[in-house]
Protein backbone atom coordinates (compact mmCIF):
# COMPACT_ATOMS: atom_id res chain seq x y z
CA UNK A 1 0.00 0.00 0.00
CA UNK A 2 1.30 3.29 -0.97
CA UNK A 3 -0.32 6.84 -0.85
CA UNK A 4 -0.45 9.47 -3.63
CA UNK A 5 -1.66 13.02 -3.30
CA UNK A 6 -1.81 16.89 -5.15
CA UNK A 7 -2.84 19.99 -6.44
CA UNK A 8 -3.51 21.24 -9.58
CA UNK A 9 -4.29 25.16 -9.31
CA UNK A 10 -5.01 27.69 -12.44
CA UNK A 11 -3.04 31.17 -12.59
CA UNK A 12 -4.73 32.91 -9.33
CA UNK A 13 -4.17 30.65 -7.06
CA UNK A 14 -2.08 31.80 -4.26
CA UNK A 15 0.46 30.31 -1.07
CA UNK A 16 3.20 27.39 -1.36
CA UNK A 17 2.63 24.48 -3.53
CA UNK A 18 5.44 22.61 -1.91
CA UNK A 19 4.02 22.92 1.93
CA UNK A 20 0.51 22.34 0.64
CA UNK A 21 2.09 19.15 -1.27
CA UNK A 22 3.90 18.13 2.03
CA UNK A 23 0.84 18.40 4.73
CA UNK A 24 -0.99 16.03 1.77
CA UNK A 25 1.66 13.65 2.12
CA UNK A 26 2.39 13.56 5.92
CA UNK A 27 -1.36 13.04 6.33
CA UNK A 28 -0.99 9.51 4.16
CA UNK A 29 2.18 8.33 6.25
CA UNK A 30 0.35 5.37 7.40
CA UNK A 31 0.15 4.11 4.11
CA UNK A 32 3.54 4.87 3.00
CA UNK A 33 6.21 4.39 5.89
CA UNK A 34 9.28 4.04 3.61
CA UNK A 35 9.83 7.08 2.18
CA UNK A 36 8.24 10.36 0.48
CA UNK A 37 8.39 12.21 -2.18
CA UNK A 38 7.50 15.74 -4.30
CA UNK A 39 7.58 17.03 -7.46
CA UNK A 40 6.08 21.09 -7.71
CA UNK A 41 6.48 22.64 -10.61
CA UNK A 42 5.39 26.36 -9.23
CA UNK A 43 5.18 27.71 -12.40
CA UNK A 44 2.92 25.38 -13.98
CA UNK A 45 0.37 24.84 -10.59
CA UNK A 46 1.03 21.45 -10.18
CA UNK A 47 2.63 19.47 -7.14
CA UNK A 48 2.37 15.85 -6.91
CA UNK A 49 2.94 14.07 -3.96
CA UNK A 50 4.11 10.31 -2.50
CA UNK A 51 4.07 7.78 0.48
CA UNK A 52 6.26 4.44 -0.70
CA UNK A 53 5.61 1.46 0.58
CA UNK A 54 8.55 -0.38 -1.06
CA UNK A 55 8.06 -3.85 -2.45
CA UNK A 56 9.14 -4.49 -6.32
CA UNK A 57 12.03 -2.31 -5.87
CA UNK A 58 13.65 -1.56 -2.73
CA UNK A 59 16.13 0.64 -4.29
CA UNK A 60 16.09 4.37 -4.56
CA UNK A 61 15.40 3.61 -8.65
CA UNK A 62 11.43 3.19 -7.43
CA UNK A 63 11.33 5.92 -5.59
CA UNK A 64 8.47 8.25 -6.77
CA UNK A 65 7.39 10.53 -8.37
CA UNK A 66 9.18 9.60 -11.03
CA UNK A 67 10.02 11.46 -14.54
CA UNK A 68 9.63 9.26 -17.72
CA UNK A 69 12.66 8.93 -19.90
CA UNK A 70 11.45 11.81 -22.47
CA UNK A 71 10.84 13.99 -19.23
CA UNK A 72 7.22 14.68 -20.29
CA UNK A 73 5.59 12.51 -17.53
CA UNK A 74 5.77 12.74 -14.46
CA UNK A 75 3.82 9.77 -12.57
CA UNK A 76 2.82 8.68 -8.60
CA UNK A 77 1.56 5.58 -8.29
CA UNK A 78 -0.43 3.25 -5.80
CA UNK A 79 -0.49 -0.25 -5.94
CA UNK A 80 0.80 -3.20 -8.63
CA UNK A 81 1.08 -4.22 -11.83
CA UNK A 82 1.40 -8.07 -12.37
CA UNK A 83 2.47 -8.21 -15.72
CA UNK A 84 4.24 -5.39 -15.62
CA UNK A 85 8.04 -8.21 -16.85
CA UNK A 86 5.98 -9.24 -19.74
CA UNK A 87 5.45 -5.24 -20.37
CA UNK A 88 8.79 -4.60 -20.31
CA UNK A 89 9.42 -8.21 -22.80
CA UNK A 90 6.79 -6.37 -25.23
CA UNK A 91 8.49 -3.05 -24.98
CA UNK A 92 11.85 -4.64 -25.36
CA UNK A 93 10.63 -6.61 -28.79
CA UNK A 94 9.40 -3.72 -30.37
CA UNK A 95 12.46 -1.58 -29.49
CA UNK A 96 10.81 0.95 -27.42
CA UNK A 97 12.65 0.13 -24.32
CA UNK A 98 14.21 2.77 -22.39
CA UNK A 99 17.25 1.92 -20.69
CA UNK A 100 15.75 0.46 -17.68
CA UNK A 101 16.99 2.08 -13.89
CA UNK A 102 15.47 0.14 -12.11
CA UNK A 103 13.23 -3.06 -11.59
CA UNK A 104 10.07 -1.33 -10.72
CA UNK A 105 6.32 -1.74 -12.13
CA UNK A 106 6.32 1.99 -11.64
CA UNK A 107 8.96 2.86 -14.63
CA UNK A 108 7.39 0.23 -16.77
CA UNK A 109 4.13 1.49 -16.75
CA UNK A 110 5.78 4.84 -17.10
CA UNK A 111 7.12 3.22 -20.18
CA UNK A 112 4.34 1.72 -21.50
CA UNK A 113 2.52 5.47 -21.54
CA UNK A 114 5.48 6.88 -23.36
CA UNK A 115 4.77 3.95 -25.92
CA UNK A 116 1.37 3.68 -25.97
CA UNK A 117 -0.48 6.09 -24.14
CA UNK A 118 -2.26 5.76 -20.77
CA UNK A 119 -5.56 4.12 -21.88
CA UNK A 120 -3.80 1.64 -24.27
CA UNK A 121 -0.84 1.19 -21.63
CA UNK A 122 -4.13 0.89 -18.84
CA UNK A 123 -5.28 -1.89 -21.00
CA UNK A 124 -2.15 -3.45 -20.94
CA UNK A 125 -1.63 -3.12 -17.16
CA UNK A 126 -3.52 -6.25 -14.86
CA UNK A 127 -3.38 -5.60 -11.57
CA UNK A 128 -4.45 -3.23 -8.47
CA UNK A 129 -3.57 0.27 -8.97
CA UNK A 130 -4.47 4.15 -8.83
CA UNK A 131 -2.55 6.29 -10.95
CA UNK A 132 -1.77 10.29 -11.07
CA UNK A 133 -0.25 11.56 -14.78
CA UNK A 134 0.87 14.85 -15.31
CA UNK A 135 1.79 15.40 -18.34
CA UNK A 136 4.04 18.59 -19.28
CA UNK A 137 3.11 19.04 -23.08
CA UNK A 138 -0.52 19.17 -22.75
CA UNK A 139 -0.06 20.72 -19.05
CA UNK A 140 -2.94 17.80 -18.07
CA UNK A 141 -3.26 15.70 -14.93
CA UNK A 142 -4.49 12.32 -15.12
CA UNK A 143 -5.93 10.13 -12.95
CA UNK A 144 -6.93 6.59 -13.02
CA UNK A 145 -8.12 3.60 -11.50
CA UNK A 146 -7.73 -0.76 -12.25
CA UNK A 147 -10.29 -2.29 -13.08
CA UNK A 148 -12.28 -3.22 -10.40
CA UNK A 149 -11.11 -0.08 -8.73
CA UNK A 150 -9.43 -1.66 -5.62
CA UNK A 151 -7.35 0.78 -4.93
CA UNK A 152 -8.75 4.44 -3.49
CA UNK A 153 -8.19 7.21 -6.16
CA UNK A 154 -10.48 10.91 -4.79
CA UNK A 155 -10.42 13.93 -6.52
CA UNK A 156 -11.98 17.63 -5.07
CA UNK A 157 -12.56 20.68 -7.07
CA UNK A 158 -11.48 23.83 -5.04
CA UNK A 159 -11.83 27.74 -5.68
CA UNK A 160 -8.09 27.45 -7.48
CA UNK A 161 -8.58 24.43 -9.26
CA UNK A 162 -8.10 20.77 -8.93
CA UNK A 163 -6.86 18.37 -5.68
CA UNK A 164 -6.42 14.66 -5.14
CA UNK A 165 -5.48 11.91 -3.05
CA UNK A 166 -5.66 8.44 -1.94
CA UNK A 167 -7.70 9.02 1.23
CA UNK A 168 -10.18 11.92 2.30
CA UNK A 169 -8.63 12.82 5.38
CA UNK A 170 -5.46 14.56 2.73
CA UNK A 171 -7.91 16.92 1.09
CA UNK A 172 -8.37 18.35 4.04
CA UNK A 173 -4.83 20.07 4.46
CA UNK A 174 -5.93 21.89 1.05
CA UNK A 175 -6.12 25.70 2.10
CA UNK A 176 -9.03 26.10 0.01
CA UNK A 177 -11.11 22.55 -0.10
CA UNK A 178 -14.18 23.29 1.97
CA UNK A 179 -15.52 19.96 3.31
CA UNK A 180 -19.06 20.31 3.32
CA UNK A 181 -21.02 16.94 3.96
CA UNK A 182 -22.99 15.50 1.00
CA UNK A 183 -26.52 15.49 2.32
CA UNK A 184 -27.29 12.64 -0.69
CA UNK A 185 -24.19 10.61 0.20
CA UNK A 186 -25.39 10.73 3.89
CA UNK A 187 -29.04 9.71 2.80
CA UNK A 188 -27.45 7.17 1.00
CA UNK A 189 -25.35 5.76 3.38
CA UNK A 190 -28.73 5.57 6.03
CA UNK A 191 -30.33 3.79 3.50
CA UNK A 192 -28.48 1.26 2.48
CA UNK A 193 -25.17 0.99 4.98
CA UNK A 194 -21.98 2.62 2.49
CA UNK A 195 -22.02 5.33 0.38
CA UNK A 196 -22.19 4.32 -3.49
CA UNK A 197 -19.39 5.03 -5.99
CA UNK A 198 -21.04 7.95 -7.65
CA UNK A 199 -22.02 9.56 -4.47
CA UNK A 200 -18.81 10.94 -1.96
CA UNK A 201 -19.31 12.21 2.07
CA UNK A 202 -18.16 15.55 0.58
CA UNK A 203 -19.79 17.97 -2.06
CA UNK A 204 -17.80 18.29 -4.67
CA UNK A 205 -15.75 15.22 -4.69
CA UNK A 206 -15.47 13.01 -7.21
CA UNK A 207 -14.01 9.29 -6.78
CA UNK A 208 -11.86 7.98 -9.84
CA UNK A 209 -14.25 5.10 -10.93
CA UNK A 210 -12.84 1.59 -11.40
CA UNK A 211 -11.36 1.23 -15.23
CA UNK A 212 -11.93 5.01 -15.94
CA UNK A 213 -9.61 8.43 -16.27
CA UNK A 214 -10.07 11.79 -15.42
CA UNK A 215 -8.49 13.97 -17.57
CA UNK A 216 -8.05 17.70 -15.49
CA UNK A 217 -7.13 20.91 -17.10
CA UNK A 218 -6.41 24.00 -13.75
CA UNK A 219 -9.78 25.75 -15.32
CA UNK A 220 -12.14 23.63 -16.15
CA UNK A 221 -15.09 23.31 -14.33
CA UNK A 222 -15.76 19.44 -15.29
CA UNK A 223 -12.88 16.72 -15.68
CA UNK A 224 -13.20 14.57 -18.85
CA UNK A 225 -13.70 11.34 -18.40
CA UNK A 226 -13.02 8.49 -20.46
CA UNK A 227 -13.23 4.15 -19.53
CA UNK A 228 -10.93 1.96 -20.63
CA UNK A 229 -12.12 -0.81 -19.31
CA UNK A 230 -16.36 -1.76 -18.54
CA UNK A 231 -17.90 -4.85 -17.55
CA UNK A 232 -20.13 -6.76 -19.51
CA UNK A 233 -22.88 -7.25 -18.96
CA UNK A 234 -23.10 -10.93 -19.62
CA UNK A 235 -21.82 -11.79 -16.29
Amino acid sequence: MCGLAGVLQNNQAEGDLTTCARRMSDALKHRGPDGSGLWVDQAAGVALSHRRLAILDLSVEGHQPMVSESGRYVLVFNGEIYNHHSIRTDLEALGRAPKWRGHSDTETLLAAIEVWGLSLAMQRSNGMFAVALWDRQENALSLARDRMGEKPLYVARINSGWAFASELKSLHHVSDFKGVLNREAITAFLAYGYVPDNLCIFQDVLKVPPGGIYKLWADCQAPELTKYYELSGDI
